[in-house]
């Protein structure tokens, strides 16, 4: 049922932004709720929604995400979402605040990192993150730190299996 090779992803998670992580240094994260129409949540349970290039800003004393990709609904009619709508997101007022403040500092910027389903709930959570842009030699620095791990993984095992 999920259907066209997408596929749902473990843990209830639903999309991730794996570019957030590789751009920007995540100091702090926050889940929020978020306003969506039918035809949004189909197409954000059937996994075709697209993270990359999406933020997160305050404006008016609430919280909007913009530019995320939510692809038209194929099953949908002529009522159908706009893709790149900004969509509100939900939060308390003093969160929101507090965002405000960090989203004002030099060099920090909101990011959605993913989006999931709260596992007592079932609705749809986003998980925001505060970011620092990281510098080409840092992103280098973090591929290295992966590449070793994994060498040290895969030593570990083959020595384990003579």
């Amino acid at each position: 049922m999920t259907g066209k090779g997408k596929r749902k992803q473990d843990n209830g998670v639903l999309a991730t932004n794996r570019k957030a992580f590789h751009d920007y240094t995540i100091l702090e994260k926050l889940e929020v709720g978020i306003a969506l129409v039918g035809t949004e949540v189909k197409v954000l349970r059937g996994g075709g929604v697209g993270l990359t290039g999406a933020y997160v800003r305050v404006e008016n004393g609430s919280l909007w995400l913009m530019q995320a990709n939510f692809p038209p609904y194929s099953f949908g009619n002529r009522f159908n979402h706009e893709s790149l709508r900004p969509r509100r997101l939900l939060a308390h007022k003093r969160e929101i605040r507090r965002l405000q403040a960090l989203q004002e500092q030099k060099g920090l910027t909101l990011i959605p990192l993913r989006f999931y389903v709260a596992p007592k709930t079932g609705r749809i959570k986003l998980e925001i993150g505060v970011g620092r842009g990281k510098q080409q030699a840092d992103k280098r620095e973090t591929l290295r730190r992966r590449e070793a791990d994994l060498d040290a993984r895969r030593a570990m095992a083959s020595h384990g299996r003579r």
